[in-house]
């Protein structure tokens, strides 16, 4: 990723009140550039962005992205030349208990930001974030590739994959690659693994759950510890998006596709494995149980192949997941001590930017 690049770059957030729009729009804020973020008031309770004052260093608009007039009318008053959609409801088992919202936020939602963008002269390159779990999973020991067929069991897995049918649909029919010279609008779509970092406090995530438990204390209740996932570092998926965000800008239709971020083979590891690294890590009685009662259905195996990321955009995971392990139990002893989060969070941004 060259940080020169983003300097004075004109860019919208949507989700920027969340987990993952919050370390990114500190990202974008720390290479200067010119940040407007529009999203739903930040969850209630404990929340990355107010802990980390993200909304200091940016222009923040609270908004629903089901509303296209209202969402029409801050891109066309901003007028950004870079897009990041982050705008979400990124919880599977949230999307059993409200399908309806699950479905209009992510879907519809996609719909109202590309027809924003089409309607919105200047916008130059656009990142749709959707989600590994976008892959019709057929529980097999091969990871997933960008061609792979579509699908999902559960409502969040099929809306994700319903916005790339959205992003498919408008990149054919209004941002067709081989009519990029009229049009001049790159889009594509990023898919990563499971995001994990510090300042995660949502329901029913497996980092935030044990985190929670660690503190009270309590045992670690655990749902499915055989289920095995990609997990990666939140800054491992946000450089994606934006190496994809900077390939967008400067080679257009070539890159105007769908794209895979996730973690090495050797760091998609089980929920034990994440469970017992980190109560050990803890203390000396933190510990962890299977929670025996009855769950609605997520996916046991998911893995993804970054084949494409790493050879044509240069893009390859660099934190290993015990040293992600160990940042997330760092940020947390740092909230325990009543520390600075934006200042943890500016570390660790600092740190991942130098790794080899």
């Amino acid at each position: 990723m060259n940080r020169a690049f983003w300097l004075g770059k004109k860019v919208l957030v949507t989700g920027h009140t969340g987990f993952k729009g919050s370390w990114l729009s500190c990202w974008l804020q720390a290479m200067g550039a010119d940040v407007v973020g529009y999203a739903l008031a930040p969850q209630s309770g404990a929340n990355l962005f107010h802990e980390a004052d993200v909304g200091a260093g940016m222009v923040s608009i609270e908004g629903d992205v089901r509303d296209l007039e209202r969402l029409m009318r801050v891109v066309q008053d901003h007028r950004p030349q870079i897009v990041l959609h982050l705008a979400a409801q990124a919880l599977v088992r949230q999307s059993y208990d409200d399908p309806v919202f699950t479905y209009t936020t992510n879907v519809i939602g996609s719909v109202n930001l590309l027809e924003a963008v089409r309607r919105t002269p200047g916008v130059r390159a656009v990142v749709m974030v959707t989600s590994d779990k976008c892959y019709a999973n057929q529980e097999w020991v091969w990871a997933y590739r960008e061609n792979d067929r579509l699908g999902g069991r559960d409502p969040y897995s099929s809306s994700k994959a319903c916005a790339e049918l959205v992003v498919q649909t408008y990149r054919d029919s209004y941002f067709p690659p081989n009519r990029y010279g009229e049009h001049g609008v790159a889009v594509a779509t990023a898919r990563a693994g499971n995001v994990i970092g510090g300042g995660d406090h949502s329901a029913d995530r497996l980092i935030p759950d044990i985190i929670r438990a660690l503190l009270e204390p309590r045992p670690v209740m655990i749902r499915s510890p055989d289920a095995t996932r990609p997990w990666q570092f939140v800054l491992e998926a946000i450089c994606g998006y934006l190496v994809l965000a900077e390939h967008l800008w400067t080679e257009g239709p070539k890159v105007s596709e769908n794209w895979n971020f996730g973690p090495d083979s050797d760091d998609v590891k089980p929920v034990s494995w994440i469970a017992d690294y980190m109560t050990r890590r803890w203390s000396d009685d933190a510990r962890w149980v299977t929670d025996q009662g009855l769950h609605p259905h997520e996916a046991n195996l998911l893995m993804l192949d970054c084949t494409k990321a790493k050879k044509l955009l240069g893009w390859r995971p660099r934190l290993r997941l015990p040293m992600t392990l160990d940042w997330i139990i760092e940020w947390n002893r740092t909230a325990l001590a009543h520390g600075s989060m934006r200042a943890a969070l500016d570390d660790q941004i600092r740190r991942y930017e130098v790794l080899p």
